[in-house]
């Protein structure tokens, strides 16, 4: 009963921090838009407009469903539980600092990439059921886009694996900090596993692995269908692509999965590449600066602040860069994206076979 007890909290933990999340992001997104758009974004439901974000989610929830009568009502009514229940079930295995882990899984790599996998079907399932042609046009371009990037996201995801060789995040997150034994490069005389701070995140201990994060971030941006990436959404083509016939709890859904994915995917290439929870601050000499600020509570502020980030860049990328069209997605993927990535992946075979 108390292990059942706990799980449930630490589900309904996870699921209010990431509606929390999602209020907080479309807010910072819309000032963030407004300010490069030098106009103000929203000002009047609250001081500097705080509460409009809460207004409109309270407004989604007094709408009515409206169920158009040519759907296909179980692939219809399903698909937003799917999509969103997909994400959803990504953080369950992610490490939040040290020792924090919903459920240590020694395959954790491995079964989030499985579950996000899943959330492709919830999109086709929008955009078949829905019986627009808007809708599946949306869909399609969703899917392949996804599961293109998937592949050259995944093989910059085993670049950074391949240097721990395990699939436990919580053991990938313990690699780049002052509690690892397996240095990966040593600088100088110096072991960078006891300087700590960045000098140990993967990035730093094996240069390669920094094209190997930014073809990740590249891969990560499409996989949330975020801009430049944002085909199967693009509101000047198809109004509102798979989910333009949602509205009211379940267009929210939809909305909430597709901020929850994009904290999902920077927080699994903070852990992959970043340090995870793992203090920037290094020791030097008798200022053991890593050394005091590791722990459970430094690890939560640490890893919040690097996923934050990384969400920041994603959304000054979207007012930034324009849309691609759909040959020149395809070709950066399969022609630039993919080749680099597993390029990444066999300097790190080589890496490790020279330390071996």
């Amino acid at each position: 009963m108390g292990f059942f007890l706990t799980h449930t909290f630490i589900a309904m933990a996870v699921f209010a921090f990431t509606a929390l999340f999602t209020l907080m992001a479309v807010y910072a997104e819309r000032k963030l838009a407004g300010f490069m758009q030098d106009r103000l974004g929203p000002t009047e439901v609250g001081k500097y407009g705080l509460l409009q974000t809460f207004a409109d989610i309270l407004k989604l929830l007094r709408k009515e469903f409206i169920i158009p009568q040519a759907v296909d009502r179980w692939l219809f009514l399903g698909a937003p539980i799917v999509i969103f229940i997909s994400v959803y079930l990504g953080f369950a295995c992610m490490p939040w600092s040290v020792g924090v882990i919903g459920v240590h899984l020694n395959i954790g790599f491995f079964y989030v990439f499985a579950v996000l996998s899943m959330e492709t079907i919830g999109i086709l399932m929008a955009g078949w059921g829905s019986n627009n042609k808007y809708a599946l046009l949306g869909a399609m371009r969703s899917v392949g886009q996804i599961i293109s990037y998937e592949i050259p996201a995944a093989f910059a995801l085993i670049a950074g694996v391949m240097m721990v060789q395990s699939l436990d995040l919580n053991k990938i997150a313990q690699h780049q900090g002052i509690l690892s034994h397996e240095p990966i490069f040593m600088l100088g005389i110096w072991d960078i596993t006891k300087i700590g701070g960045l000098f140990a995140w993967h990035i730093f201990q094996a240069p390669h692995l920094i094209i190997a994060f930014i073809v990740y971030f590249i891969g990560s941006l499409a996989e949330c269908n975020r801009a430049p990436f944002d085909l199967p959404e693009a509101e000047s083509e198809l109004v509102a692509g798979f989910h333009v016939e949602y509205s009211s709890l379940r267009f929210a859904f939809i909305f909430l999965a597709e901020y929850s994915m994009m904290f999902l995917v920077s927080m699994l290439g903070v852990v992959v590449f970043l340090g995870a929870w793992n203090t920037p601050l290094p020791n030097i000499g008798e200022l053991k600066f890593a050394n005091w600020t590791t722990g459970v509570v430094w690890g939560w502020g640490w890893i919040m602040f690097k996923t934050c980030s990384l969400v920041f860049v994603q959304i000054w990328v979207r007012w930034t860069l324009p849309r691609l069209r759909i040959d020149q997605l395809m070709q950066l993927c399969w022609k630039v994206l993919l080749p680099v990535s597993l390029f990444c992946v066999l300097i790190s075979g080589i890496w490790r076979v020279m330390l071996s």
